[in-house]
């Protein structure tokens, strides 16, 4: 069982929730691999459609890394997959919700950038204080909100290291909906159910086709490109269903392959 974090799954939804409360959800290397085990199951499962990532408690998602571990010398290594078993997964098929329920810190906003939905608490807060304590935010931050976000507004974050509460994140971009303080798991819960109504193929087919065509410098380039995930939506049993409920006047039956 995993001592540092909680995946939790309630039909084809999973939470995972990272648990070290009394150290603000910051994550050390034993959690780094904890949570790699759990996305990896997560992936591999067929009944398992959308992840939800929190933090324990009412303060904090994650603050990141756990400097005072890493103060005392000890093994800070993370897995392949990168800080929280997630920043470096850049192949997941299905999507992620990060359910901002306080400060999301350094790693801690990694991890929330690196999930394809934010919704935040309105108490909820993100920063990339990296520069602060001489370091930089290496495991995707520099990268990822440079991308979701204007290219000044993103410098004015990374240079500064401030904080930058829910609502400004919502102007900004980065975050979908801010909900009320106490109400970001909840309203995680409602998104991956909106999610769940759709065909889990066709959601990982989007996904993949998004991520995969910004490698292409146009939009035509994009959309001629061939993409494996498309032919594979193509020969599922989901790509009957849908038509066929749908002239039915009934609800679609999804099988996710």
């Amino acid at each position: 069982m995993p001592e540092f974090c909680k995946a939790e799954r309630d039909g084809h939804i999973l939470t995972v929730t990272m648990n070290r409360p009394e150290r603000m959800n910051a994550l050390h290397s034993p959690s780094h691999f904890e949570m790699d085990e759990i996305f990896n199951d997560f992936e591999a499962d067929p009944e398992l459609w959308v992840a939800i990532v929190t933090g324990a408690g009412d303060k904090a998602f994650s603050a990141g890394n756990d400097l005072k571990w890493q103060a005392e010398g000890k093994k800070t290594d993370p897995p392949a997959s990168g800080f929280a078993g997630l920043v470096n997964r850049f192949n997941m098929s299905k999507p992620v919700i990060g359910a901002v329920n306080g400060l999301a810190m350094g790693g801690g906003f990694e991890v929330a950038l690196a999930c394809d939905i934010i919704i935040a608490a309105e108490n909820a807060f993100f920063a990339l204080p990296e520069p602060r304590v001489g370091l930089a935010a290496l495991a995707g931050g520099l990268h990822r909100l440079s991308r979701q976000i204007p290219m000044k507004q993103a410098m004015g974050m990374i240079l500064t290291g401030r904080r930058v509460m829910a609502k400004e994140g919502y102007e900004l971009g980065f975050v979908t909906e801010v909900v009320p303080e106490g109400g970001a798991l909840e309203g995680a819960r409602r998104w991956a159910e909106l999610i769940q109504e759709c065909s889990p193929v066709s959601i990982r087919t989007s996904k993949d086709v998004v991520m995969r065509g910004q490698d292409y410098p146009s939009v035509g380039e994009a959309m001629l490109a061939d993409y494996q995930s498309v032919e594979d939506m193509r020969n599922s049993l989901d790509f009957i269903e849908g038509p066929l409920a749908f002239s039915e006047k009934r609800p679609p039956d999804w099988k996710g392959r």
